[in-house]
């Protein structure tokens, strides 16, 4: 990258993947991508040592797709994932920025899935194909030639697949793929196992390592919350109404996110203003100058908009969205605790990003505690307390000023000073919630909704209507079949042929004998052979969809 340039516009990638990733509202590269990403774009062979949540997905994502020929229907690109979990993580990633690339598909192939389609997608040419080393395995024994086209091979979490024992199915793997390829390793550490395999299978590779500083924020509490992506902006105002702040700054990862929080912020009237690389300077001070003088009690950023910021009222920083690598982090909760003074950094924690807090915890060499979302007395408690405080000062000759007023308008309106002041309350906090029934009720979560393509609503429709029809009355069993249930239903995204391919892998079953499978909103229900069941259950303990354990038991009809 050149003084002249910068961002990701600096790597000289295909306009269309510039274009996406500018979608996305990613503003700088992280320090994993600027190393890599020039050396993966000149074909090297690369060796990079990265902590996961530092960006490395992109590093290799993006100079990748610049290489890729659409034109060319076979596969080009082979990615390896320890996990179906990571698999199917790094494939959206690849479809999110190949969006505008058209002719490139992506294609995962992981286990719990059915072979059939997977293999059929490798064959119809998918470019990028991102897979599981043990079902990757299985394709191969089917067809050993087909990965024949790839040029480019990206083991991720090289470390993590030693340990969980696919040495020898990527020996297999090697073995199936052209010799002249590019091969780049990515692995948090390097043991001697992983310094073996760039020894047989590298040639001549390029070691980039992104250095983690051990840093101490001593003068900052920090607390996190477990929360899913979709509860997060009613988690951050429930936050918001219980943290005693003056100033605070939340941190999200794109553009948008600063413009859209900001707004909701404002709606709910809260003095906010969003922070981003698209707003001009003189704007960008102007925001700042509000913060330090009171005019806001607010500020929605994203890293590179935060840079440089000293605003001394801050005490709160909320971590939205979570930080690329430990010291963005660090950086981020820097802005409070200043000059000696405490300060609060909160931490919003999606389920997947757990391992990304240990990553910071070690870092930082500091435990950051995790707290519960405050309940509905908590916010009452709070309201109470805010109107308290307002209107405390405002009593003192306030019957002197404003008594013989009163007097007029009870009399004219023929009520009670209680009622009268019942009134003013009502004024005076905008028609707020202020008891527990009101309060529980407004932070009843509405039921998620589904974003259908067009194409599919139809079909959608006649499955829920199936299964509300399976819920009235209950479908007679197959002879010689049990019910079972399993905890996972279409809200954790199960869908029954996904549920199907499992059983029949990890169950070794055939195909006729697993019955009907009903797929409700928090479970599953599916009909499997009572001769041999305990066993079937052993088997299928540890199988996994999208990560979650199935957690298989025979259901027990009331």
């Amino acid at each position: 990258m050149t003084q002249e340039t910068s961002g990701f516009a600096a790597f000289n990638l295909n306009q269309n993947i510039l274009a996406a990733v500018a979608a996305t509202g990613y503003e700088e590269p992280s320090a994993i991508q600027r190393q890599s990403i020039p050396i993966i774009m000149v074909g090297q062979d690369m060796i990079g040592q990265a902590q996961t949540g530092t960006g490395k997905t992109a590093a290799f994502a993006l100079p990748i797709l610049h290489c890729i020929n659409p034109i060319k229907r076979e596969p080009q690109a082979l990615i390896l994932a320890p996990t179906r979990e990571l698999a199917l993580q790094v494939a959206t990633s690849f479809e999110t920025y190949a969006k505008q690339m058209p002719g490139v598909t992506v294609v995962a192939v992981y286990g719990g899935s059915p072979m059939g389609p997977q293999l059929k997608a490798i064959r119809n040419g998918a470019q990028v194909v991102v897979a599981t080393p043990g079902r990757l395995c299985d394709h191969l024994r089917r067809d050993e030639k087909a990965l024949l086209t790839v040029n480019h091979l990206v083991l991720d979490e090289a470390d993590e697949m030693l340990k969980l024992g696919f040495m020898d199915d990527l020996e297999i793997i090697f073995k199936a793929l052209p010799p002249n390829r590019q091969t780049v390793l990515f692995s948090a550490t390097l043991p001697q196992s992983i310094r073996a395999i760039a020894e047989r299978h590298l040639r001549d590779p390029r070691h980039v390592k992104i250095h983690t500083k051990t840093q101490t924020v001593t003068a900052i509490k920090q607390a996190y919350l477990l929360v899913h992506a979709d509860q997060k902006t009613s988690v951050v105002l429930s936050l918001l109404e219980v943290e005693d702040f003056d100033a605070l700054i939340m941190f999200v990862r794109t553009k948008q996110a600063t413009l859209d929080l900001a707004s909701i912020l404002e709606s709910k009237g809260y003095k906010a203003a969003a922070l981003n690389g698209d707003i001009a300077q003189s704007q960008r001070e102007r925001v700042i100058d509000s913060l330090k003088d009171g005019r806001l009690d607010i500020v929605v950023a994203t890293d590179v908009a935060a840079r440089g910021l000293d605003v001394p009222r801050i005490t709160h920083v909320l971590n939205v969205d979570m930080p690329y690598d430990p010291e963005s982090y660090v950086h981020r909760i820097g802005r409070t605790g200043r000059a000696g003074r405490e300060g609060r950094a909160l931490l919003l924690v999606i389920p997947r990003e757990r391992r990304m807090l240990q990553v910071i915890e070690r870092v930082t060499g500091q435990k950051v505690t995790e707290i519960r979302l405050p309940d509905s007395q908590a916010i009452l408690d709070a309201r109470i307390k805010k109107l308290t405080n307002s209107l405390s000062p405002l009593v003192a000759d306030a019957e002197s000023t404003y008594g013989s007023l009163l007097d007029c308008l009870t009399a004219d309106i023929n009520c009670t000073l209680r009622a009268m002041a019942a009134a003013l309350l009502r004024i005076a906090t905008n028609g707020q919630a202020l008891n527990l029934d009101a309060i529980e009720k407004e932070r009843r979560p509405m039921a998620p909704t589904n974003i259908l393509r067009s194409d599919r609503l139809e079909r959608s429709s006649v499955r829920l209507d199936r299964c509300n029809r399976e819920r009235r009355f209950p479908v007679p069993l197959a002879k010689g079949h049990v019910r079972c249930r399993i905890a996972l239903g279409a809200r954790d995204g199960i869908v029954a042929k996904n549920l199907l391919g499992a059983i029949l892998n990890d169950g070794r079953l055939a195909h006729d004998a697993i019955g009907r499978i009903q797929i409700r909103d928090n479970f599953s229900l599916v009909e499997l052979p009572e001769d041999g069941l305990e066993a079937l259950l052993t088997k299928l303990k540890d199988t996994r969809i999208a990560g979650k354990q199935l957690k298989l038991r025979r259901y027990r009809e009331d």
